[in-house]
């Protein structure tokens, strides 16, 4: 199972997620670096951790569609794999994402619009490039697509598992950063049984090594993280081999 270091940017400096309540949310003090800026900290997370796949969760572009392409760009130019949610609506924005230096671009529930523009996406980049966030707030779906008649998280995955998404981000926003330990285990399991070979990223509440090791007995794929690696919680020693 992969641990992947989740990097919140709001008004250009990396911000501590909490329970997705972005207008609380202020620049980041950690334990393993002295700066917010999105280099110094994806620079602390592979030094300290030996991780160089980063999930950056672009508040500005996702908020106001100002998109931090520098910062991108920057962050590819230093060796790191990104993994890029800046509030996609079209295939012709993640074409310029990943022109930026996305590795994977992240069509997030939040701001996607339907199943026929993600299949338009698939189509045009592949699937390998595509990951999709089912974006929840307690359990529950933030939004529906507009071409799928249920908010079930569930029937949502569903649908775009059979639109052809190889891979899929479970995400909690309410246990973003308040070490709830993981919610998200059941709608997983579900989505697992639905599709075997589906890799799935799972993020929210994790807080420490006993809460990875129930993760990976799941059989998730990956975990995001942040709060957990700024804090100590979780140490170099608790990472999977």
């Amino acid at each position: 199972m992969r641990i992947i270091p989740v990097i919140d940017i709001l008004n250009s400096v990396v911000v501590r997620g909490v329970a997705g309540q972005r207008s609380e949310y202020r620049p980041v003090e950690s334990g393993i670096c002295d700066s917010a800026e999105p280099l110094a900290v994806a620079n602390a997370f592979r030094n300290k951790f030996g991780l160089s796949t980063v999930y950056i969760a672009d508040l500005d572009a996702i908020q106001n569609g100002e998109p931090n392409f520098e910062t991108y760009e920057t962050l590819k130019t230093d060796g790191f794999e990104l993994l890029i949610d800046s509030g996609l609506r079209n295939a012709f924005d993640a074409e310029a994402l990943l022109m930026a230096g996305a590795s994977k671009v992240i069509a997030g529930l939040e701001t996607w619009p339907s199943l026929a523009t993600l299949e338009m996406m698939l189509h045009n980049i592949g699937p390998e490039r595509v990951i999709f966030s089912l974006d929840l707030k307690n359990g529950q779906s933030i939004r529906k697509l507009g071409d799928v008649m249920s908010d079930d998280p569930i029937d949502i995955g569903c649908a775009v598992i059979e639109c052809g998404v190889r891979e899929l981000i479970v995400l909690d926003l309410a246990s973003v950063g308040v070490a709830s330990g993981p919610t998200t285990l059941e709608i997983c399991q579900e989505l697992k049984d639905f599709a075997r070979k589906l890799k799935l990223i799972t993020g929210g509440g994790v807080r420490s090594s006993a809460d990875l090791a129930t993760l990976r007995e799941a059989g998730i794929d990956g975990a995001l993280v942040a709060s957990a690696l700024h804090d100590g919680s979780i140490t170099p020693g608790d990472l999977p081999a």
